[in-house]
């Protein structure tokens, strides 16, 4: 039989070939990073389920969930910027509407959830079978639908595209019904630093704006597409500013073959040069950044100059002062 002291020196062989393999496979760092996530999640999950049980679908317990759970964020380099506190700390009822992009926005609501205090969430069937964690949200007092029944299901799906979705009517359907207030919550775009097609998940920064409670009173159910049609036209508005704000905060990047035809310098401001693209290429990216005057602006780049772009980035990550640029924001101006 094996002593300890050879077990920990075959733990140490192993473990040599891990620092090559994140450093210079972003596919290595991709599934490290989620098996991480999902890891520490499940194993809080089987901690909290007993301390859950003493007091069953409270949605208090997920604030316990979150004091456990939002380190995770750091461990994965992730940082979170809450904007409108304010409309999220008003002791009011209210239907939250959140634009969903990755499985990672559990962590963004870790961050927040101390802020709404009470508050739960509509979550697909399915996730409830993924035990442990799923019997800790049931515990937790999270809503369970079924997405499959098509338009009596309430809640939306996810998707990292950069733009917002068409709604689901279930969630205007039922502010309707109990004529309460919609408090809007926009994520801005993860296509910075996430790309699932291409397994990449660097660091990043996202920032989460709380906007203004928009009123139901006295609106029927006929007022129901004008509601949706406002409310979506006002998140695709701060979306598209957000998702520019993070852009910008990157520094520029020496140009090379596969080089961007844009470039954002330290201070902020957008920096245009010539493309230097084939003509044949498709423009596939805005981002609207405004000036020092506050106009907007626009800056444009091409979908394969992306994809070159996201690839030397991951491959190079030890050099995170620069992480990738957005991909295919097609949103137009309000």
């Amino acid at each position: 039989m094996a002593s300890y002291a050879e077990l920990f020196v075959l733990f140490l062989l192993l473990m040599l070939p891990f620092p090559f393999f994140y450093e210079n496979s972003h596919i290595f760092r991709y599934y490290f990073k989620f098996c991480i996530y999902y890891g520490i999640v499940s194993f809080n999950s089987i901690i909290l389920i007993p301390a859950f049980l003493l007091r069953p679908f409270d949605v208090r317990n997920l604030l316990w969930a979150s004091t456990f759970c939002h380190r995770v964020s750091t461990l994965i380099g992730l940082r979170w910027e809450l904007r409108g506190r304010e409309h999220l700390q008003k002791d009011q009822a209210c239907i939250i509407i959140a634009n969903h992009q990755s499985s990672l926005d559990i962590l963004g609501m870790f961050e927040i959830w101390h802020v709404m205090n009470k508050c739960t969430v509509v979550a697909k069937r399915e996730l409830f079978y993924a035990w442990p964690f799923g019997l800790a949200a049931w515990l937790a007092g999270l809503t369970f639908i079924d997405r499959v029944r098509g338009e009596k299901a309430r809640k939306g799906t996810r998707r990292n595209t950069g733009e917002l979705h068409p709604f689901k009517k279930g969630a205007f359907h039922m502010a309707i019904e109990e004529q309460i207030p919609i408090l809007p919550v926009v994520f801005s775009s993860y296509c910075s630093f996430l790309n699932d097609k291409m397994k990449i998940l660097n660091a990043g920064n996202v920032i989460i704006t709380a906007m203004p409670p928009i009123s139901t009173t006295n609106l029927i159910k006929d007022d129901l597409p004008e509601l949706m049609d406002k409310i979506h036209r006002q998140m695709t508005l701060t979306l598209k500013q957000t998702s520019a704000e993070v852009l910008a905060r990157y520094k520029p990047v020496k140009k090379t073959q596969s080089t961007m035809p844009i470039a954002i310098p330290s201070n902020g401001n957008p920096a245009f040069r010539n493309s230097q693209a084939s003509a044949t290429r498709t423009v596939s990216l805005h981002a609207h950044l405004p000036n020092a005057a506050g106009v907007v602006e626009v800056m444009t780049a091409t979908k394969q100059d992306i994809e070159e772009r996201n690839l030397t980035l991951a491959t190079n990550e030890h050099k995170r002062n620069v992480m990738p640029v957005v991909p295919t924001l097609n949103v137009t101006n309000a």
